[in-house]
């Protein structure tokens, strides 16, 4: 009965450094991603001749 507390404690961590771990990889995809898009439209802007500045 003693080894109860461990086991949820364990896997209380085990989820949560899970989780802690996937939303800072989304959050660093979705800002290279958008990073990537403003880019590529700079750079679509730029090689538009006649465009609105």
């Amino acid at each position: 009965m003693d080894w109860v507390p461990i086991v949820f404690i364990v896997f209380k961590v085990a989820v949560f450094g899970t989780g802690m771990f996937f939303a800072i990889k989304w959050h660093y995809d979705q800002g290279k991603k958008a990073k990537a898009e403003a880019s590529k439209q700079q750079g679509l802007m730029e090689r538009t001749p006649g465009a609105a500045e």
